[in-house]
C-alpha cells in the first residue's frame, strides 16, 4: 500500500529564509488505518507530530495526531500543517476549513496562500489555574535548574521564569521532567523586545518529545495566561526553541486564534508492507 506524505514547516520564522518553525508530517487518508499502523508510521517519521486525516461525508476534515511514542488530543502545528496540505495541494477552495478531533471542533482559516502561506487556527481556550503552595513550584525549579517565579496548570504545567534569558538558557533535568505528572511543561517569561510580547519553549518528555520547536496547542493556554497579565488581546509570542518560530495570538471569549506561517518542505510515498 502507497500513501502520500507531505512534510511542512510550521509556525515559520518571520523574514527568514532559514528553515525553522515546527515540521510536522502530514498523511492524507480516504480511509482509517489500524492504530497501530499510524503509531509505527509515526515513530518512523521521528517528527514531533505526524497527522493523518479522512474527509467526511459533510466535507469536514476529521484529524488525528501521533507523536513517535503515542497519541494526542489536540496539536496546533500539525493542524496548521494540515491547512497547508489541504488548501494547497488538494486544491480545497473555502476559506474556512472545518475540522474535528478529539477536542471537538477546530478551524484552520486561509490568510494567505502565497509564499510564505498563512493560516490561523481556531482553537479551545484552557485556562490555566496558578498552582497552590511551594511545594511543587520548588520542584519545578530543581528540575528546571532555575527560578520559577509562579507555577500554573491547564492540560501543561506553565511555569513563569524572571526573564527571557531565563527561557533561552534554561536546560532542564529531562529524566526528572519526565516523571512529572503533567503532559508537559512549557516554560515562559516577558519578551525583552517590543515586537514580541512573551517568550517560550515546551519540554514534554513524557509523550515522546525532549522538546517541541513550536507547540500551537500551548497557546490554548499561553495566551489567556499572558492576555490577562499584559492586559491586552491581541498578541505577539516567539517560541525560542533551536528552530524557532512566530506565532500571533488573538484572545476572543471561549477561543484562541493562532496564526503562523508554513514552508512546504518536501513530499513523497509511504511504502507500507503487504
Amino acid at each position: 500500500m502507497d500513501l502520500p506524505i507531505f512534510q511542512i514547516d510550521a509556525f515559520t520564522l518571520k523574514n527568514s529564509r532559514s528553515l525553522s518553525g515546527n515540521p510536522a508530517a502530514v498523511v492524507p487518508l480516504s480511509e482509517w488505518l489500524s492504530d497501530d499502523q499510524m503509531q509505527q508510521i509515526a515513530a518512523e517519521n521521528n517528527l514531533s507530530e505526524t497527522t493523518f486525516f479522512v474527509k467526511q461525508n459533510d466535507d469536514t476534515y476529521h484529524l488525528r495526531w501521533f507523536t513517535p511514542t503515542n497519541e494526542v488530543d489536540l496539536c496546533g502545528h500539525a493542524t496548521l500543517a494540515t491547512g497547508h496540505v489541504i488548501h494547497q495541494v488538494l486544491d480545497d477552495p473555502r476559506q474556512r476549513l472545518p475540522m474535528t478531533c478529539q477536542s471537538g471542533e477546530i478551524a484552520v482559516d486561509v490568510l494567505s496562500g502565497k509564499t510564505p502561506a498563512s493560516y490561523r487556527l481556531e482553537f479551545p481556550v484552557r485556562t490555566a489555574v496558578q498552582v497552590p503552595g511551594k511545594r511543587l513550584l520548588n520542584k519545578v525549579s530543581k528540575i528546571l535548574k532555575t527560578t520559577v517565579v509562579e507555577l500554573y496548570e491547564a492540560r501543561d504545567l506553565i511555569a513563569i521564569l524572571e526573564n527571557e534569558e531565563a527561557v533561552r538558557c534554561c536546560e532542564p533535568d529531562f529524566a526528572a521532567l519526565a516523571e512529572l505528572e503533567c503532559f508537559a511543561l512549557a516554560i515562559t517569561a516577558p519578551a525583552e523586545h517590543n515586537r514580541k510580547d512573551f517568550v517560550s519553549r515546551f519540554f514534554a518528555p513524557q509523550q515522546g518529545i525532549d522538546e517541541d520547536p513550536v507547540t500551537g496547542s500551548s497557546f490554548c493556554s499561553l495566551a489567556p495566561l499572558w492576555a490577562a497579565r499584559l492586559d491586552k488581546r491581541k498578541l505577539h509570542a516567539r517560541q525560542i526553541s533551536q528552530r524557532g518560530g512566530d506565532v500571533t495570538l488573538e484572545v476572543r471569549d471561549e477561543s484562541v486564534w493562532i496564526t503562523g506561517d508554513t514552508y512546504h518542505y518536501l513530499q513523497g510515498v509511504i511504502r507500507l508492507p503487504e
